[in-house]
């Protein structure tokens, strides 16, 4: 991410939102709640109003910041997406841009 700014963390979100769909095939309805987080560099807005952007209006949402470790990967948003999905589909997880160094272990989340 470029800037702590509104459209930003706004555009960010949708884009991590948006694969996390896609990759999990789920529908509106599958979603039951999902819990946002940003590293402490990342003020400007709060991520879950581009869920609500994305038409989850009725999704309860929520926001919190993380822990300002040292040395973490600044510019961080994630995303706890609880969902429902058939038992035999695994989760994809998705890590975007230079969150990919967060799991290396997850070759297929990136």
């Amino acid at each position: 991410m470029a800037h702590n700014d509104t459209t930003a963390i706004i555009s960010a979100t949708e884009e991590l939102l948006r694969a996390m769909v896609d990759r999990n095939e789920l529908e509106h309805d599958d979603i039951v709640s999902c819990i946002f987080t940003c590293t402490p560099d990342l003020n400007a807005e709060f991520p879950a109003v581009a869920a609500r952007n994305l038409g989850m209006s009725d999704v309860p949402l929520m926001c919190a910041q993380e822990l300002d470790v040292y040395g973490q990967l600044p510019q961080v948003i994630r995303v706890m997406m609880h969902c429902y999905a058939p038992a035999e589909r695994k989760p994809e997880h998705v890590y975007l841009r230079d969150a990919t160094q967060l799991r290396q272990d997850l070759a297929g989340a990136q």
